[in-house]
């Protein structure tokens, strides 16, 4: 005997609720504001790119630091900072010699931070 399967997680019927489909498109970003904010999420989640930014969420550092920090080479780090700095994810400021990286802004720090508090839950 075969038994049709019904999943809990879908609509029997189908219908259109108009109000919330108006109010969701209503609420949609404009294309360019996907695009970017895609391109931003595609940065972050990366396993090594979130790590190095885990570990500026604490404190800025320079790229021996991160290297040492993350456990891969310098010349690694400094192409995922490229890669970083090229989204407007971290900034850096030279002293001397040293170019000290940090998170670019309030938005990737709470981001961060939302991000493995979610994954800790």
């Amino acid at each position: 005997m075969i038994r049709a399967t019904t999943l809990d997680d879908t609509c029997e019927i189908t219908c259109v609720h108009p109000q919330a489909v108006q109010t969701a498109r209503a609420a949609l970003p404009d294309d360019n504001c996907v695009t970017r904010s895609t391109a931003f999420l595609k940065l972050v989640a990366d396993p090594t790119r979130l790590k190095i930014l885990s570990a500026l969420n604490a404190t800025e550092l320079c790229v021996c630091d991160l290297a040492a920090v993350v456990g891969i080479s310098e010349s690694a780090v400094s192409h995922q900072l490229r890669l970083l700095r090229t989204g407007r994810v971290v900034t850096y400021r030279k002293e001397g010699r040293v170019a000290y990286y940090r998170l670019l802004d309030g938005h990737v720090t709470t981001l961060i931070e939302n991000a493995l508090e979610h994954a800790r839950e």
